[in-house]
């Protein structure tokens, strides 16, 4: 499997001879040129998720690629005229060529209800790779990659190293941290690297546009 990120959570993911792109969303950056796309999934509505004009962008060049989602964001792309599927709560089915098997709920809690939006996790190939987008939502399976998010108004970093105690990969990929200054970053980073060492859990992060071999 090979990895290239584009900013907070918007991931290439090259696996099982297929691109899947995650979460086009605003705070990413140079995705809307990628071409050979077979699949994207989208966790939920928010706009650092997804950027309808950058989805629009990455569908022009790849008219072909399906799009996975929830009903929340079907909602959105359809009123775009962007088709979309949406699939059963951990179910596993085969959404081009990919084995996905999604995890639905809500987007962790920020204020009370606010951003309370319909949020959904994909594990793909059987654990291979599991990104819940903005939640905690633990998979049945073992999973190799986990792209964990590290920032952001709903989290903290205590509840971040937990929740990747609990799902317990082999390899974690940070996301969602483009709230963070490199400052911010510099802070951060040490908490999970400290903690998941000491469970032989390999923290990796990814810099931007560069492919790494996961």
């Amino acid at each position: 499997m090979t990895i290239t990120k584009y900013g907070h959570c918007c991931l290439l993911i090259e696996l099982a001879g297929k691109r899947i792109l995650t979460d086009p969303g605003a705070f990413s950056s140079g995705f809307t040129e990628l071409t050979g796309i077979d699949l994207i999934l989208i966790t939920h509505e928010h706009g650092d998720h997804l950027h309808t004009q950058s989805l629009q962008a990455v569908l022009a060049l790849n008219p072909r690629a399906a799009v996975v989602t929830n009903t929340g964001v079907g909602k959105i792309l359809g009123e775009l005229g962007i088709s979309y599927t949406t699939l059963t709560d951990r179910e596993t089915t085969t959404a081009a060529g990919i084995s996905i098997k999604p995890y639905d709920g809500k987007h962790e809690e920020i204020y009370e209800n606010f951003g309370q939006v319909e949020n959904t996790g994909f594990l793909l190939e059987d654990g291979e790779f599991f990104y819940p987008g903005d939640s905690y939502i633990v998979p049945d399976e073992q999973v190799n990659i986990l792209a964990a998010p590290v920032a952001g108004p709903w989290l903290k970093v205590n509840e971040a190293i937990r929740y990747v105690l609990a799902v317990n990969p082999k390899q974690v990929i940070p996301v969602h941290e483009a709230v963070l200054s490199e400052v911010g970053k510099r802070v951060t980073y040490p908490h999970f690297e400290r903690e998941l060492t000491k469970q032989n859990i390999t923290f990796t992060v990814l810099e931007p546009e560069k492919t790494v071999i996961m």
